[in-house]
């Protein structure tokens, strides 16, 4: 009679399993902080992304056989993805601007965004169906919740856009423990 493999059918799959986590949530968060500009840490996610890829890789083909290390490979990237995805939704990084266009009540709208800190700019125009008013606040992203309760608060039903801004400069932000001083 055989014996069990332990290392190869159980301890190696929980390995790649961790292995292949912690790489793709890494992955996930350096194309993030790539994309934002961030360029100290997303060498250094890419660095230690790859390091573990690799030695993972080494693993596995170690253990060609193993369609338990497979499983925990595949297994190990589904939630890598998954947790990278609710831990930049999380850290809410980033700066975006709420476009929002409004046959009537931007006065209120107006009143109401800069009541609660944040600048906006009201700009006249002409919509498909008569003349319109477009608000343009540029806000960080862990305000987005705010911005948007107000707008359905203060308008219901108005049309609104949200769009990531790569960079700002000069603007009004709400001071809030995590920007005093971050005047952008």
């Amino acid at each position: 009679m055989e014996s069990f493999d332990w290392y190869a059918l159980v301890i190696l799959p929980i390995l790649v399993f961790i292995a292949r986590f912690v790489d793709v949530t890494l992955g996930t968060m350096r194309i993030i902080f790539t994309s934002r500009g961030r360029r100290r840490l997303a060498p250094l996610l890419g660095f230690i992304e790859v390091f573990i890829w690799i030695a993972m890789v080494g693993q596995i083909v170690k253990s060609a056989n193993s369609l338990n290390a497979y499983l925990g490979y595949a297994a190990g990237f589904a939630l890598g993805t998954y947790v990278g995805m609710l831990l930049e939704e999380r850290l809410a990084m980033g700066t975006l601007v709420v476009r929002v266009i409004l046959s009537n009540g931007a006065e209120r709208l107006v009143s109401a965004l800069r009541e609660a800190g944040f600048g906006v700019t009201a700009v006249n125009g002409e919509g498909a169906q008569g003349p319109v008013k477009l608000l343009y606040t540029v806000v960080q992203r862990k305000n987005l919740e705010v911005v948007t309760r107000i707008i359905h608060d203060t308008c219901p039903g108005a049309f609104f856009a949200v769009e990531e801004v790569r960079l700002a400069e000069r603007g009004i932000f709400p001071v809030t423990p995590g920007n005093i001083g971050n005047k952008t």
